[in-house]
């Protein structure tokens, strides 16, 4: 364990210490790297499939669950999607030295907000590898460095695709050290790391809520969290059925084990005889399972060929990541505002409706990271949102909100020029 601790502290160190050059290398120099990284997840494909296949194989045999092998699994299209995605954050403008804001002051001092990297930036997550390119880049381009540590079962994978990262971007000029990789599982790490707030600027936890519960409860450093994701989608009196059996359909069944999948649906009693036989027999093509409160079972039980069952009181405020869908009546926006106020998490919420007045209130009212009016909740995300990647997302208000990319993981500072001015 000692050794291990060594190595942690070694490797926080030698982040310190590029994190200082990184914040002054040029645009350039960034971007070459990034395309470099790029290129090198195409040309290496076997060996980061080889040792994904490695990991996957393990943790099934172990009894992972479906959704955090969904989360684990790599394949061509999966590692070309990577790849597309650290070519779009190198398109990105460089935030570094963006001027936020300027203004001459009437003793003629002049202002200006000036923004910075944060400096380094610890990654602790669970099972997905691609987090290990998605936030080296991005600190890479944002002029942060990065200490990375992946779960045991994703080990193999991770450490392949650090290790593709670093080589690339150092190759490319990046300043060694700026991006390390903690390659021991040692549980005991996590709370080392937890207290190195000398070394470690901010840590970000992604994977399930007893993780991120433990890294806020004892990080000594500021903490940015999220991820949980109870989703909820409410067709209104006045919704587009088509739309609405679609948006529930893609935001339920595209990718189920993900954080911005649907979980409940919530319909207006104007609608529910007509709208939930047209979204459950759409839903059942893709085998959902559905937990109905009594008003929609009375509806839907007689249909053949649906999986629904009476929902129970922790069907509400569950985030399923499987296909499985909470359903419930309700009697008005009113109602469907205080359930997602009751049992929501903070990540995304829809509404669909042609009401302009109900879309207006819900989008101003769901206190909620990402609020949708007719579409899928499944678009949270930062390539989606044109960032390239994501270094997470944040349910958080403080400072962050939504999914984290570049301008997200940077600070500011003011600098202030003057002629000799002094205060009287």
């Amino acid at each position: 364990m000692q050794a291990s601790f060594n190595e942690l502290e070694e490797k926080a160190k030698l982040a310190k210490i590029a994190s200082k050059k990184l914040a002054f290398v040029p645009t350039s120099t960034k971007n070459e790297a990034l395309l470099a990284i790029a290129q090198a997840l195409l040309d290496k494909e076997d060996q980061v499939l080889h040792n994904n296949d490695k990991d996957y194989k393990e943790a099934e045999a172990s009894g992972m669950g479906e959704a955090m092998l969904d989360r684990l699994m790599l394949n061509s299209k999966r590692l070309k999607g990577i790849s597309d995605d650290v070519k779009v954050v190198a398109a990105l403008p460089d935030p570094v030295g963006e001027i936020m804001e300027e203004r001459t002051l009437p003793n003629g001092l002049l202002l200006s907000k000036r923004r910075v990297p944060l400096g380094v930036i610890a990654a602790i997550y669970e099972s997905r590898p691609n987090v290990t390119v998605d936030i080296s880049v991005l600190c890479l381009k944002s002029g942060n460095a990065s200490i990375l540590r992946g779960g045991k079962e994703s080990s193999r994978s991770n450490l392949a695709l650090a290790s593709i990262v670093q080589e690339a971007a150092y190759k490319a000029g990046i300043p060694r050290g700026s991006v390390q990789f903690i390659e021991s599982p040692d549980r005991g790490l996590v709370d080392h790391m937890l207290k190195m707030k000398d070394y470690i600027d901010l840590v970000i936890p992604r994977g399930g809520a007893s993780l991120i519960k433990f890294v806020k409860e004892n990080a000594s450093m500021a903490v940015v969290a999220g991820g949980i994701g109870v989703c909820h989608m409410y067709a209104d009196k006045t919704a587009n059925l088509d739309k609405a059996v679609a948006i529930a359909y893609n935001a339920k069944v595209q990718r189920p084990t993900v954080c911005n999948a649907l979980d409940c649906i919530l319909v207006h009693k104007d609608i529910a005889t007509e709208f939930l036989p047209r979204m459950a027999k759409e839903l059942a093509r893709a085998d959902v399972e559905m937990h109905c409160d009594h008003r929609s079972l009375n509806i839907l039980k007689s249909i053949e060929g649906l999986k629904v069952h009476p929902a129970v009181q922790d069907d509400w405020g569950k985030e399923f990541l499987a296909l499985v869908a909470a359903i419930k009546v309700v009697d008005s926006l009113e109602e469907a505002l205080e359930h997602i106020d009751t049992y929501g998490s903070g990540h995304s919420e829809a509404i669909i409706s042609e009401d302009r007045a109900s879309i207006d209130r819900f989008l101003n009212e769901v206190d909620a990271a990402c609020v949708y009016a007719n579409a899928s909740t499944r678009f949270t995300d930062g390539a989606q949102f044109g960032m390239g990647a994501e270094i997470g997302i944040s349910t958080q208000k403080f400072h962050a909100r939504g999914p984290m990319a570049l301008r997200e993981i940077s600070s500011y500072k003011w600098c202030i020029r003057g002629n000799g001015q002094v205060r009287p």
